[in-house]
């Protein structure tokens, strides 16, 4: 499996302005390709690359093998963007948002990251340096830091192209690394995981992260972003890019923990990760502005995705089961009706009593459903089939 690594840069002022150089040089350059592909209507990197790489090259300074990077670079981001058109990302056709991206050539900003392969970027891993190319020459002795479980997997596991990224005036290299899955072991059982707004990830187990500390964080938050929408400046709108990167920075941060808890939980009893299936829940009911806002900023995904590649990663079994009606339906009777669920936080049976937390209740509906799709699909195959 494909796991992208973050290392820091620490380059000296001299090494910082060669790099940046060369960054807005070949964001220039791809800009230059990318209009040759928007009129010429070329979208193969072969193709392209005849129009454009002798220009790359004369123009912008840019030798052989930067060169070839940054047309592979412009010829992803059309594919790109067909994939969001054809995905519907860009609303419908003939909206005024698909209107304005399929009208112009792709523009790269000039911090844009850049992609670089081996001819161009060696990594030193026991000196924790990098030799790289750039317009004033080869730098070598660049030296990187980051996490040490990170640079340990950097050092084994690394393959492929690694990209520059200029990003809050630091430099960073994120690298692709190619690590092997865990043999993934038959579960004795299963940990059903509810999501949710007020309680981020509550487990079958009764284990709940709590999202209210994240909460009041986005909360304060967007006062702040209001304010500074309200000054329509240049300085508030570059400072409101940065309050959101640090804002997703830490959203991300607590998710990593959430999914590295349940993941290790699970590793160490044997059991795999059941998760509910969130797929169109945006489309299942009509929500108030602010409920919208909550369910839109949240993020639901990305927390499914980190439990999904660090259960592969452990080799714990993973499944999505269907989420209807999960924190409705009675797990000791079956019994499902929406007053089962009096309030947010409470579940109590109509029928046969039971009474719990909501979430926690959905966690097991969640844990039970995984029990039978499981034994469905790894269950002995009936003759004559």
């Amino acid at each position: 499996m494909k796991v992208v690594v973050q290392v820091k840069l620490l380059p000296s002022p001299e090494e910082r302005a060669a790099l940046e150089a060369t960054l807005h040089a070949c964001n220039r350059a791809a800009d230059a390709a990318s209009a040759v592909a928007f009129e010429s209507g070329e979208s193969s990197r072969n193709g392209l690359q005849k129009l454009v790489y002798a220009g790359l090259k004369a123009d912008f300074g840019l030798s052989a093998q930067p060169a070839v990077r940054t047309v592979k670079k412009v010829v992803d981001a059309y594919e790109t963007l067909k994939a969001n058109i054809r995905a519907g990302n860009l609303g419908p056709a003939g909206s005024k948002r698909r209107r304005r991206a399929e009208s112009k050539p792709i523009v790269f900003r000039p911090g844009a990251a850049q992609p670089f392969d081996d001819r161009c970027l060696s990594w030193q891993h026991d000196a924790r340096t990098v030799s790289i190319w750039t317009l004033r020459g080869r730098l070598r002795g660049i030296q990187y830091t980051g996490q040490r479980d990170h640079l340990a997997t950097l050092a084994k596991y690394r393959k492929g192209e690694s990209d520059l990224v200029h990003r809050d005036g630091k430099w960073f290299l994120a690298a692709v690394c190619e690590v092997p899955e865990a043999p993934r072991f038959e579960p004795v059982d299963w940990i059903g995981v509810d999501r949710g707004i007020v309680n981020l990830a509550t487990t079958s187990d009764g284990d709940n992260h709590s999202g209210r500390r994240l909460g009041r964080y986005r909360r304060w938050q967007q006062r702040k972003r209001a304010e500074l929408q309200a000054k329509k400046t240049r300085s508030a709108r570059r400072r409101l890019r940065k309050r959101n990167r640090r804002e997703q920075r830490h959203a991300t941060h607590v998710n990593h923990k959430i999914s590295k808890t349940i993941v290790t939980e699970a590793q160490r009893t044997g059991r795999g990760i059941a998760l509910e299936d969130l797929g169109g829940i945006r489309e299942r009911g009509r929500l108030s502005a602010p409920q919208r806002v909550r369910l839109s900023s949240w993020p639901f995904h990305q927390l499914g995705e980190y439990l999904a590649y660090k259960a592969r990663r452990a080799g714990a079994p993973f499944l999505e089961v269907d989420s209807a009606y999960t924190s409705q339906m009675c797990p000791r009777c079956g019994h499902t009706e929406r007053n089962n669920r009096p309030d947010r936080d409470t579940f109590r049976c109509r029928r046969c009593g039971l009474a719990g937390p909501s979430d926690l209740v959905a966690g097991v509906n969640v844990r039970n459903r995984a029990r039978s799709a499981w034994v469905l699909v790894n269950g002995p195959v009936p003759k004559g089939t």
